[in-house]
C-alpha cells in the first residue's frame, strides 16, 4: 500500500514536473529530505556542539582559539559565527547551510547525469544522491562536510563543463572550478583528494594538453591556497589522534561502495577516450577513498565524512545504471520507461525509510547535550557548584548557558574564550580537591555508562576519588548518552 500511494503521489506529480527545468526537481526532493525532522527532536550532539560554541564567540576569540586548535575548521568557523550573528543560534541555523549545500550537491549531479547520459541518468542521479544514507546523515548536521560535497560538485560541473568544449574551456570555467577547489580545501584540506580525482577523468578521457596545463594551473592556485592551513594544522595533529589504525573492519565500506560504483560504471559501458558518467563518476568514488586509505596507512585519518564527497560519483553511476535499464525497455512499451523509474524510486523511498527515520532521531548520534542540559536547569539549586567529567563535557553548558546560571563551574581556571580552548583549562588537581570540599552539593555532568571510559586524567580520578568518599548520590538522570548526577555532602 506504501508503495502504492508514493507511485500515485508521483504520477500525479509528473504533468507538473515536465514544466520545470529537470534539475529542480532533485533540487526540492533534497530540500524536502533535509528540512524533515531537522530539529531531531530538538537536539544537539557533541560534534555540532563545537560548532554551536564556537560560533557564538567573538571573531576575534575565534581566532585566538584557531592557533590553539581546530584550525582546520576555521574557516567553516568563521562562517557560521557569521550566520549566528545575523539569525541567531539555534538548531535551524546550525543545520540548514548543510541542507543548502546537499541540494546545491544534487543539482550538480543532475546536469552532469544528464549532459552525459540523458534525462533519465540525471534525474535519477539527482534524486538517489538524497537518499544515500551518508548523504542523509550529513543532510542535517552541523558541520562542513555537506559545504564541502557542494563544492566538489561545482569543482566537477565546471571540469565537465569544459571536457565538452573545445579549446580547454573559459578562463571563467577554470575561476569557478579553481575557486570552488579552494573553498573546499579551506572547509578541510582533505578534500583536496578530488584534485587526483578530476586527474583519473583527465587521463581516461585522453583531455588535450592545453586542458591538461589549464587543470594544473587551476589545481596548483588552489592547493597553494590551502598549504598555509595544512602545515599550521600539523601542529594540531594531536587532534586526529583518536582516530584508530586501519583494520580490515574498517575496509567493508569502502570495498562495497567500490564495487556498486564499479557494476554502475560497466552498465554505462565506459570507453577509453570518451567523456561518460563513468569517466567522472568512478574516479569521483574510487580514488577519494583509495587516497584515503593509503594515507591511513602512513597515519590513521580514515574517516569515512573526510570523503563523503565522493557519493556524488557513486549517484552518477546509481542514475547511469537506471538510464540503462529505461534504454532497456522494448519500444513497444513507450509509456514502461516513466513508469519504471517511478516504480524504482518508490521502492527505494520505502525500502529506505526505516533509516531515513533513524537518521532523524536523537538515537543517531552519541549523545545529546541539550537534553542534559534541561536537566540541570531541573534539578539545581542555589548555591549548587557544577564539573564536568571529562572536561569535554563543558559543552553542554557552552551551547545552553542560561541553563546553567547560578552554577559555579568550580574546576575552571580559565574560559574557553580566554584560554583559546574548546573546553576550558582547569584547575590542578590539588584546588579541585580542596574546591570540592567545600561544597554541599555538586551536580556532575558526565557521559552515560554506555558511552564512558575510565578516567584518563589526574583531574577526573581527583574528581571521582572525592565524589565517592566524601558525597553521597541523590539524583541520577540518563538520557541518551549523558548522565547527570547530583551529589550531596555526607
Amino acid at each position: 500500500m506504501a508503495v502504492l500511494a508514493v507511485l500515485a503521489a508521483c504520477s500525479a506529480a509528473v504533468a507538473v514536473v515536465r514544466r520545470l527545468p529537470l534539475w529542480s526537481v532533485p533540487m526540492v526532493w533534497t530540500l524536502a529530505l533535509g528540512l524533515w525532522g531537522l530539529s531531531r527532536q530538538n537536539t544537539v550532539w557533541r560534534d555540532e556542539a563545537a560548532t554551536w560554541q564556537v560560533a557564538r564567540r567573538s571573531a576575534a576569540d575565534i581566532w585566538h582559539m584557531l592557533g590553539q586548535v581546530d584550525v582546520v575548521h576555521g574557516f567553516y568557523y568563521l562562517l557560521m559565527h557569521g550566520l549566528f550573528e545575523c539569525f541567531g543560534p539555534g538548531t535551524t541555523t546550525l543545520r540548514l547551510p548543510s541542507v543548502l549545500a546537499m541540494a546545491v550537491a544534487a543539482v550538480c549531479v543532475t546536469v552532469i547525469g544528464r549532459r552525459l547520459a540523458g534525462v533519465w541518468a540525471g534525474l535519477g542521479g539527482g534524486l538517489a544522491f538524497g537518499l544515500l544514507p551518508a548523504v542523509q546523515f550529513h543532510l542535517q548536521e552541523g558541520r562542513p562536510y555537506a559545504l564541502i560535497a557542494a563544492g566538489a560538485g561545482i569543482s566537477t560541473l565546471s571540469l565537465v563543463t569544459v571536457l565538452q568544449r573545445e579549446r580547454g574551456g573559459r578562463g571563467a570555467h577554470w575561476a569557478a572550478y579553481g575557486g570552488a577547489i579552494l573553498v573546499c580545501g579551506l572547509l578541510n584540506w582533505l578534500s583536496l583528494l578530488i584534485v587526483p580525482a578530476h586527474a583519473a577523468t583527465l587521463a581516461w578521457t585522453r583531455a588535450p594538453r592545453a586542458t591538461w596545463a589549464r587543470w594544473a594551473a587551476a589545481s596548483v592556485v588552489a592547493a597553494a591556497g590551502v598549504l598555509p592551513l595544512i602545515l599550521f594544522s600539523r601542529r594540531q595533529s594531536g587532534q586526529v589522534s583518536w582516530i584508530p589504525p586501519l583494520t580490515w573492519h574498517m575496509m567493508i565500506g569502502p570495498a562495497v561502495l567500490l564495487t556498486i560504483g564499479g557494476l554502475g560504471a560497466l552498465l554505462n559501458r565506459p570507453r577509453a577516450g570518451r567523456l561518460s558518467v563513468a569517466a567522472v563518476g568512478l574516479p569521483l568514488l574510487a580514488v577519494p577513498q583509495i587516497g584515503l586509505l593509503g594515507l591511513s596507512l602512513i597515519r590513521p585519518l580514515f574517516l569515512e565524512r573526510y570523503v563523503l564527497f565522493g557519493m556524488l560519483g557513486l549517484a552518477l553511476l546509481i542514475g547511469a545504471a537506471l538510464s540503462a535499464a529505461v534504454q532497456a525497455v522494448p519500444p513497444r512499451f513507450p509509456k514502461a520507461s516513466s513508469w519504471l523509474v517511478l516504480v524504482v524510486v518508490a521502492v527505494a523511498v520505502v525500502a529506505l525509510l526505516p533509516q531515513s527515520l533513524a537518521k532523524r532521531s536523537p538515537a543517531s548520534r552519541i549523545d545529546d547535550v541539550l537534553a542534559t542540559a534541561v536537566d540541570v536547569r531541573r534539578l539545581k539549586q542555589p548555591g549548587d557548584a557544577v564539573l564536568f567529567a571529562p572536561s569535554a563535557r563543558r559543552d553542554t553548558a557552552l551551547v545552553s548557558p542560561d541553563d546553567f546560571a547560578g552554577l559555579r563551574d568550580i574546576a575552571l581556571a580559565q574560559g574557553p574564550a580566554m584560554s583559546g580552548t574548546l573546553k576550558g583549562v582547569e584547575a590542578d588537581p590539588a584546588r579541585i580537591r580542596a574546591a570540592m570540599l567545600a561544597q554541599r552539593r555538586i551536580l556532575l555532568v558526565t557521559d552515560a555508562p554506555g558511552v564512558a571510559r575510565p578516567p584518563a586524567g589526574g583531574r577526573d580520578k581527583v574528581k571521582a576519588a572525592v565524589l565517592k568518599k566524601y558525597f553521597t548520590v541523590v539524583a541520577d538522570e540518563r538520557t541518551h548518552g549523558r548522565r547527570l548526577i547530583v551529589y550531596e555532602r555526607l
